[in-house]
């Protein structure tokens, strides 16, 4: 597998104090692998140059230590829905990109970001979570995955609760396939309701470190027609 890193990156501890390292290059897949190995990861709007962050803290879940809810739960058992794996990629990031949170003036969701993601996943690097009720998409989240580390991008509900959904199987499917970190990036109360928390900068790229030089479960996970692939970075 080919890939192009045309990006230097320099250390994250240069991050001012937002969490913002570097401005320009391209969202291209080879790119994108680099950045979040690195701990770093591209936020900006539509028409602006590509802004790479790497914001101090950092939060994150161990998916061996997620404790679901009651309700949460009681969703699962009662709920009717179906859960679907890497079936709609892209259509998961549009319904993230049309998700604006309260006070955002646009997606950072880009049609270029799109684009090197949707190619990541044409490669088995990045997954989507779907939840579906009545044959209609209502929920989900995607995200990217190298080693042992999944890094949460987006998620989006349409009936309350789906993405909670989506995010409780993510977790079922993270810990029956050895996964060590989920990277939350940044704090949101829907995220600390999931079970993230903050960890310091250091402590976070140390885990990286760790967790990405492992083999990455590639492919279409689910259709079950994966593979482990080391990524040289």
């Amino acid at each position: 597998m080919r890939l192009s890193f045309d990006l230097d990156f320099p250390p994250v501890d240069q991050a001012n104090d937002a969490g913002l390292l570097a401005i320009g290059g391209t969202v291209s897949p080879g790119n994108l692998l680099l950045a979040y190995s690195k701990g770093i990861f591209p936020w900006n709007v539509e028409s602006e140059p590509v802004m790479w962050w790497s914001p101090d803290p950092r939060m994150v879940l161990k998916p061996q230590d997620f404790k679901a809810s009651k309700s949460l739960r009681k969703l699962v058992r009662e709920a009717n829905y179906s859960l679907r794996i890497d079936t709609c990629f892209e259509n998961v990031m549009i319904n993230c990109a049309f998700n604006l949170r309260k006070g955002e003036r646009g997606t950072w969701i880009t049609a270029d970001l799109t684009d090197g993601f949707v190619a990541l996943h044409k490669t088995g690097f990045a997954h989507s979570f779907e939840i579906f009720m009545d044959e209609k998409l209502v929920g989900g989240l995607y995200g990217l995955a190298i080693g042992q580390v999944f890094f949460g991008e987006s998620m989006f509900h349409k009936v309350s609760n789906a993405s909670k959904l989506a995010f409780y199987h993510l977790i079922e499917f993270l810990n029956r396939n050895n996964f060590k970190l989920i990277d939350a990036q940044q704090e949101t109360q829907h995220l600390k309701s999931l079970g993230a928390y903050a960890i310091m900068r250091d402590e976070f790229v140390s885990l990286l470190n760790n967790y990405v030089n492992q083999p990455s479960l590639c492919g279409n996970w689910g259709k079950g027609q994966t593979r482990y692939f080391r990524l040289t970075l």
